[in-house]
């Protein structure tokens, strides 16, 4: 099942560091299957406030997800960002294949009425 890492990062002033980490980052990823989604794009706020910028990598699991923020090549990079930008990192499972919100609606309501 495809997993996402998912990004949240505040606006930071351009410094070298970030340049680098940007510059490295791919080669980190590419090992366990994963690809940028979404880096550098604008995104369209509906609802709330969501300043900063979004980035979203893809990877054929939750398992490889967590194996690349975990190897030694990810973790010697990360603080080239983490000093300059502060954000929100997430790993997350998707959704299983054929995945209907209706049923997950259906469960709710079934345990509400039993309380």
């Amino acid at each position: 099942m495809t997993a996402y890492a998912i990004a949240h990062l505040q606006e930071a002033a351009p410094h070298p560091e970030i340049a680098e980490y940007i510059a490295r980052i791919t080669a980190t990823f590419e090992p366990y299957g994963g690809r940028f989604l979404v880096h550098g794009a604008a995104h369209e706020v509906k609802e709330g406030a969501w300043p900063g910028h979004v980035v979203v990598i893809g990877f054929p699991s939750i398992a490889k997800a967590r194996a690349w923020w975990d190897s030694d090549a990810y973790q010697a990079i990360a603080p080239l960002r983490a000093r300059h930008i502060e954000g929100d990192i997430v790993l997350v499972p998707g959704v299983t294949e054929g995945y209907d919100a209706t049923d997950t609606a259906q469960t709710m309501l079934e345990a509400l009425a039993v309380r």
